[in-house]
């Protein structure tokens, strides 16, 4: 169950305390897309996301999209934030993650993933030795085996309240 335990659980995003990563060391973002940074099929960057995005960048961060869709929307909204991108995951395998890490020239103690799943972002990460932060999903909307997952993840997570 180590694996499945994120190091910090946060409400979303924009609520993730960026200066107790920096203090850890962290100065690489691994950030999921669907559910994490947009609602799943989003194509509208909120004026508060594209604001957050900057910020991180203000503050020292590194940020790569690591995202196992593939589609042409996924570039465009990397584009627009900024962010580096590492497509078609296939996460919790770690060959993304890892090509992530080269890209920002960091090491995994360098780095968080940060993504609402247990079960690919968390598990990945953890995998690999890095700080991992769950957020809360931004939609309920999600294909029928994410729905599932979600299920045993909150078996997992029982009482565990995110922080705002």
């Amino acid at each position: 169950m180590a694996f499945l335990k994120p190091d910090l659980y946060y409400s979303s995003v924009r609520a993730i305390d960026l200066e107790t990563l920096a203090r850890a060391g962290v100065r690489v973002l691994l950030l999921d897309l669907d559910n994490t940074v947009l609602p799943r099929d989003s194509n509208v960057v909120p004026d508060e996301m594209r604001a957050w995005a900057a910020g991180l960048r203000e503050r020292g961060f590194s940020v790569c999209l690591v995202s196992n869709n593939w589609h042409e929307r996924v570039r465009d909204i990397a584009a627009e934030l900024g962010f580096d991108l590492v497509d078609h995951a296939i996460k919790p395998l770690p060959f993304a993650f890892l090509r992530a890490l080269r890209l920002e020239k960091a090491t995994a103690k360098e780095a968080a993933v940060v993504g609402d799943q247990l079960f690919t972002d968390i598990l990945g990460g953890n995998m690999l030795g890095m700080r991992t932060v769950l957020v809360a999903p931004l939609s309920q909307t999600d294909l029928p085996h994410t729905l599932l997952l979600r299920r045993l993840e909150a078996l997992v997570l029982g009482e565990r309240v995110p922080t705002s």
